[in-house]
């Protein structure tokens, strides 16, 4: 039987669905694409070694593991919340993996999974004290922040963990079809949460709570164990990036991912999730994530030093979400 509306009329098949999403979803960041192209156009006119396959390729990877967590901030920023701990936990998650990996002996997929378990941990952590306790998110993700940081020196001695596994360096290092791994999973990854984002009941409470958690309410929604699966999925997800940077270097290092989670929200935030919550697009961010991308590979072939590039990555997030902002107040006085 072919399902009905309320109404009585037909139902838009999934096809039909997906398209409508798809489109709605591509048209709100139209405006990122834009700047990307442009960006890409500069920095090929500045350094003739831009355009080449090799530097398209670093330029993917080293944006995948920032793409992950910006698709972690994307969840937890649309639903109105706010994680600072993505590179803190990503550093622990990777010491966590490669001391499993490595100082214990245990097998690939236990050390996977312990790197993953890790951030989940603590994003669980996060979510439960800012449902539990009442402690608002910036504080409580803030000190997470030192905490996981801490953490990665203890459990490591300080030092760096080396000699991982080769079948773990292999989700860091190998090229499948010439293609590298930490690609191919953050392209999956981002395809399946997008698919969670914009076409399940999940993606629509999360930021249904971020639009109007008085009205998510209203509707049924259970706010605190919706927000604290988030912060799960959030440290999982972080969980995820520690383990493609570690199994990339061959390395656990308990300083990974400093101001990462800068990175990441500014990558969010250019994709359109908007910085106070209700919006948020999985596709946005990663072409947010590619402008971040291209601005640090183009910044590193013209050699510009690191601090500099600190500094244009924080200019570069407020001028984000002042844009943001401004289209929205646009928006609402029409």
């Amino acid at each position: 039987m072919t399902p009905t509306s309320t109404q009585g009329k037909p139902a838009p098949s999934l096809w039909k669905r997906l398209q409508a999403g798809s489109i709605e979803q591509l048209h709100v960041r139209l405006e990122s694409l834009i700047v990307l192209i442009v960006l890409a156009g500069i920095m090929a006119m500045l350094s003739p070694f831009f355009l080449s396959v090799s530097n398209f390729l670093n330029i993917l990877l080293a944006t995948s593991t920032i793409g992950v967590l910006a698709i972690a901030a994307t969840f937890v920023i649309g639903s109105g919340g706010l994680d600072l701990s993505l590179g803190s936990v990503m550093g622990l998650s990777g010491v966590v993996g490669a001391y499993v990996g490595v100082n214990w002996g245990l097998p690939m997929p236990i050390a996977v999974a312990a790197c993953i378990g890790a951030g989940a941990a603590a994003g669980f952590v996060n979510g439960t004290i800012v449902t539990r306790a009442y402690v608002p998110a910036f504080i409580v993700t803030l000190g997470m922040l030192g905490i996981a940081r801490g953490l990665a020196l203890v459990i490591s001695d300080g030092r760096v963990i080396y000699g991982l596994p080769p079948s773990m360096v292999y989700l860091g290092q190998g090229r499948p079809l010439s293609i590298p791994m930490p690609v191919i999973i953050f392209v999956t990854t981002a395809i399946v949460m997008h698919c969670v984002l914009a076409y399940t009941r999940y993606g629509r409470h999360t930021l249904a709570i971020g639009d109007s958690e008085n009205a998510a309410r209203t509707a049924g929604i259970n706010i605190e164990r919706h927000r604290r699966s988030l912060y799960t999925l959030s440290g999982a997800l972080a969980g995820l990036g520690g383990l493609l940077f570690t199994a990339r270097i061959n390395a656990g290092d308990p300083t990974a991912g400093l101001t990462y989670e800068l990175t990441a929200i500014t990558a969010a935030i250019i994709g359109g999730t908007n910085l106070f919550g209700g919006r948020g697009s999985i596709l946005g961010t990663m072409v947010g994530a590619l402008i971040m991308g291209v601005l640090q590979n183009g910044l590193n072939l013209l050699a510009v030093q690191s601090y500099y590039q600190q500094m244009a990555i924080g200019a570069v997030l407020i001028l984000a979400v002042f844009i943001d902002q401004y289209q929205l107040r646009k928006e609402t006085r029409v």
